[in-house]
């Protein structure tokens, strides 16, 4: 059975309060571990984690699992989805788990003397069975397992632009590696007018 309050202490130090979403999170990360039949939150870097959205949802997975972005061992795919798929490194079996696409009308049927919506769903969230919660089906990865993982000290310097890139992330390009910015994949583009010199930044004040 589903307990909060293993949860609530590491769950309130990321947020001031707990949410529906975070309770999600847990229950996925729980389902989970039982049909990977591997313990949770785990203390080695067996479970890769891909969460479809970020807030509060990915951290619910985060406490469950141990699963983390400084560990490399959670990614974020952003779907806009609150879902994950779960994939053991070792055997490469992956499960996909969501909510069920009622799971908010059940969850106002489950507890109908709440205050709103959102609390309904708090309570009943945690006391709901598994089979009325959340959807699970085995998937197969599209994406190279091994690539995403990577090696440990493997780094190359952009052809271009210098800046160091690790887990081979480098694209080839005409047989040398560039960064994917560099390489017209990146996310951002310089601007051609700016000039920032870090030295001239005023000093940070810290207080305490």
């Amino acid at each position: 059975m589903f307990c909060l309050d293993q949860y609530s202490r590491q769950l309130l130090q990321l947020h001031d309060h707990i949410c529906p979403r975070q309770i999600l999170g847990l229950r996925m990360g729980e389902l989970a571990s039982s049909i990977l039949e591997l313990p949770f939150p785990q203390t080695n870097k067996r479970v890769l984690a891909f969460v479809e959205s970020d807030g509060c949802f990915a951290d619910g997975v985060m406490t469950a699992t141990g699963c983390s972005m400084g560990h490399r061992t959670m990614r974020l795919v952003d779907e806009g989805k609150i879902a994950a798929t779960f994939i053991d490194t070792v055997t490469e079996r992956a499960f996909r788990i969501w909510p069920q696409p009622t799971v908010r009308q059940r969850a106002a049927l489950c507890v109908p003397d709440k205050c709103s919506r959102w609390h309904a769903q708090l309570e009943a969230y945690q006391v709901m069975s598994v089979d009325e919660l959340l959807s699970v089906h085995e998937v197969a990865l599209t994406i190279d397992l091994r690539a995403i993982i990577s090696r440990n000290g493997i780094r190359v310097a952009c052809t271009h632009c210098g800046e160091e890139i690790i887990n081979e992330r480098e694209v080839i390009f005409d047989g040398h590696p560039l960064c994917r910015s560099c390489a017209g994949e990146g996310y951002f583009q310089f601007k051609a007018e700016s000039v920032f010199a870090v030295s001239a930044i005023p000093s940070m004040t810290i207080y305490q």
